[in-house]
């Protein structure tokens, strides 16, 4: 018998000595008491919710938190649900929000009495990148095929994107400044909605992210035509950047996590770790390359001086859109 409890005992110890390696460092100085509410600011479906649930499962396949990671879709008004959630849980070690560009123009275009100043910084995992795509039944191939046909279509032209003065109407707005055009954006809950839409004829042309578009694109369905990003991407090598075509158009979304005002030191430090922890991960890194992830890992000080001079720079594209 006391052989037997000795051997359950040690069984017990070893088990929770792996949880504690597995675990993130800080746990000793903080670790969480309940389940973790991860808020994702954009409706299901579109690239926001799909990185999400991925960190999610990545999280709890590698025991990266003591916890279970809960995600929750708030975005109801361009984001603007999830972000007043986030302000009435100051002090609130329990949720964690992931964000993308809306985080910026929500607040900027609508009062909606958040400062996004107020909120802590905890990590920037990637920069996500922007393709013009058409349907494959297009006859739409390059850069120069599309401008023509636009301008053909006498206005008629439909270009599907998330939101009006969400990212993507901000880079529809960059094409129209660009080349002259005007395009009629139809705006949809998100980017699933989005590359759906293309697909099904409801639209002639998008700007969705490649992880959107790429089950329709291995399908034979979509065509990229170029890419807004300084250099080609690895995993389209083949295709052009609208800078080398003579457009120097570049437009990225971070794809990051924050928390609530005041949120405490400790729980700050253990969700830094856990996220840097998951950077790490042959998963992230497997995902990143296949989806056309930059990966860019950014923390602290650093990530919060990033997210004001990146809310600088987009008030300043909404003034010129008007939208502001």
């Amino acid at each position: 018998m006391t052989h037997r409890f000795t051997r359950r005992a040690s069984l017990a110890l070893m088990g929770a000595a792996a949880l504690s390696a597995a675990a993130p460092a800080f746990a000793d100085e903080w670790k969480p008491i309940k389940p973790i509410e991860m808020v994702i600011m954009a409706g299901q479906g579109g690239g926001a919710d799909q990185l999400a649930r991925l960190f999610q499962a990545i999280i709890q396949k590698q025991g990266l938190s003591r916890m279970p990671i809960l995600p929750v879709n708030k975005g109801g008004g361009s984001g603007a649900e999830a972000l007043r959630y986030l302000k009435d849980k100051s002090g609130d070690a329990h949720v964690i929000m992931a964000t993308l560009n809306s985080y910026y123009t929500t607040p900027l275009r609508t009062d909606i009495g958040v400062d996004i100043a107020e909120f802590t910084p905890i990590a920037r995992m990637a920069l996500d990148t922007f393709v013009l795509w058409v349907s494959a039944d297009s006859e739409i191939r390059t850069l120069d095929d599309f401008v023509a046909s636009v301008k053909a279509s006498g206005g008629t032209w439909k270009m599907g994107g998330t939101g009006t003065g969400q990212e993507d109407s901000l880079v529809t707005a960059m094409l129209e400044k660009e080349f002259g055009i005007k395009v009629t954006y139809v705006p949809y809950k998100g980017g699933g909605d989005v590359a759906t839409a293309l697909i099904g004829g409801h639209v002639d042309s998008t700007v969705n992210n490649p992880s959107e578009q790429m089950g329709f694109l291995r399908a034979g369905k979509s065509r990229p035509i170029a890419a807004l990003t300084a250099d080609r991407l690895e995993t389209f090598p083949d295709l052009p950047t609208f800078t080398e075509l003579g457009h120097p158009l570049v437009y990225t979304m971070q794809r990051s996590f924050v928390g609530p005002k005041d949120m405490p030191e400790g729980a700050v430090a253990y969700y830094t770790e856990m996220f840097r922890q998951l950077s790490e991960t042959e998963e992230w890194r497997k995902y990143t390359a296949e989806q056309a992830l930059l990966a860019d890992f950014l923390t602290g000080d650093a990530l919060q001086d990033y997210f004001i001079e990146e809310r600088d720079k987009h008030a300043q594209i909404l003034r010129e859109m008007g939208s502001s």
